[in-house]
């Protein structure tokens, strides 16, 4: 394979680390992604039948999938759980579904505050507001890779057609990375060029500035061309 200067895209647990080793080397990678992970915030207006579909698409990717479910309502959290129950068996891949939920946490808090705090902590890859009003809170979210929104807005829509990108930042990740865009792809170069005008009222700030770090060199630089600007005048 020819040597590249950043790697792109999904994978499991062993792609991650694979990618993460990479940069070893010093090849750059879009982000860590993977295994696959989905939390959902519900209401009483939740529909259980939804929250057990949407666990379980993200719990058959593999069997270290993890899926969060944080309800305000105890009967929408016992109705989501017996839905899971029906549902899981007429899985192909329910034999992995089942391996990922042993290892997955279903929880009762009292306030959407707290479930708020709980998903910005958690930062999951895919959030999904499972609530009568999700834009109200939206603004409270501040890690997450992608956020689905209502009851009619499922994350195997995101994988495939709703236009969002799904390769999104894994375990915790999504509080320093950002799903990969068109923006990802692109590598920025900064330009500038100052008259000597600029120079004359920009170079006393950087000689301040410059002193106050003990870099001479860096004052010199632009004294010795103050000085010459201040001779021609």
């Amino acid at each position: 394979v020819p040597a590249v200067d950043k790697i792109f895209g999904p994978g499991n647990r062993f792609v991650t680390e694979a990618k993460v080793y990479a940069q070893k080397y010093g090849v750059a990678i879009d982000l860590p992604a993977g295994p696959s992970e989905v939390l959902i915030i519900a209401d009483q207006t939740a529909n259980a039948d939804f929250c057990a579909a949407d666990l379980l698409s993200q719990a058959e990717h593999g069997a270290d999938s993890q899926v969060i479910f944080v309800c305000t309502d105890e009967k929408v959290l016992d109705e989501t759980l017996s839905k899971l129950d029906q549902q899981i068996e007429l899985l192909p891949r329910a034999e992995i579904a089942h391996q990922a939920l042993q290892e997955s946490r279903f929880v009762l808090l009292e306030s959407l505050e707290e479930a708020i705090e709980f998903s910005n902590l958690y930062a999951p890859e895919h959030l999904i507001l499972a609530l009568e009003k999700p834009l109200d809170i939206l603004s409270q979210v501040t890690n997450a890779g992608s956020i689905f929104l209502g009851n009619y807005t499922p994350e195997s829509a995101g994988d495939y057609a709703s236009g969002t990108n799904h390769t999104l930042p894994t375990a915790g990740f999504a509080k320093n990375y950002s799903g990969v865009s068109t923006d990802s792809f692109i590598k920025k170069i900064t330009v500038q060029q100052i008259t000597p005008q600029g120079l004359q009222l920009l170079g006393p700030a950087v000689e301040l500035m410059a002193a106050a770090e003990g870099l001479q060199g860096h004052k010199n630089a632009i004294t010795v061309r103050l000085n010459q600007l201040n001779n021609e005048i």
